[in-house]
């Protein structure tokens, strides 16, 4: 059997098609993703605050990032835990609830966070450990759900904020937030975390829609309430 060659007029109806459905899912995509992102900011917006202005809540509840091998914070986390450190001094918050990935004995996010924060003072009772942060939708839901968290200041990057704080709030915590900018001048990093929170908004309504269930749920934990009720 010969093989024929497609004719002209085939190829140019096969190349108009082409176009147009790449066109149609360009759009659909960027509407997805716009969406999206006016979503997670329209509900964010009036909840957002500067560490002076933020409004006082019992919990600060810290979202993690990358550790070091030796188990120090990334300037990004160490960033965020300064802003938490400042909120209890001031009397903003009563405890430090540190949410983050603990995917192995060699990687330990809350572990990290821990020690940095004790190590500059902050009283080891006011610091609870949530180990099993692995995303910003698993620590909202875990704060509410495993230690019963319904008030709190979340803390993180402000290109990450709208999103957090979103979360949180659909998930039953009265959430507010203060983000950091001080680690600005790691441009790179900014700008692909930045990049990042379009998809990331994506995925939150994906969440938010389907109802899931945090990675490990477990049972209610008494951390933050014995913290509180520390002098």
């Amino acid at each position: 059997m010969r093989f024929r060659l497609p004719s002209k007029a085939g190829v140019r109806r096969w190349t108009r098609r082409a176009v147009k459905v790449a066109a149609v899912a360009t759009l659909a995509l960027t509407a997805t993703v716009v969406g999206s992102v006016v979503w997670v900011r329209s509900a964010s917006d009036g909840h957002i605050f500067t560490a002076e202005e933020v409004p006082a809540a019992p919990v600060a509840l810290v979202l993690g990032a990358q550790v070091y091998a030796d188990g120090t914070p990334s300037p990004f986390l160490a960033a965020r835990l300064d802003v938490a450190r400042r909120l209890l001094e001031t009397g903003k918050v009563r405890a430090i609830l540190v949410s983050g990935d603990h995917m192995s004995w060699e990687y330990n996010e809350p572990g990290g966070m821990f020690s940095y924060l004790t190590a500059a003072g902050v009283p080891s009772g006011k610091v609870v450990l949530d180990h099993a942060g692995f995303d910003t939708y698993d620590s909202c839901a875990r704060a509410r759900r495993v230690f019963g968290v319904r008030q709190a200041i979340v803390v993180t990057q402000s290109f990450h904020l709208p999103r957090a704080v979103t979360l949180c709030r659909r998930l039953g915590v009265e959430a507010t937030g203060v983000g950091d900018e001080t680690v600005k001048r790691y441009r790179q990093t900014w700008r692909v975390g930045s990049t990042r929170e379009l998809g990331a908004c994506v995925k939150a309504v994906v969440d938010v829609v389907s109802g899931r269930d945090p990675v490990h749920l477990g049972r209610h934990e008494t951390g933050v309430d014995d913290a509180l009720s520390l002098p």
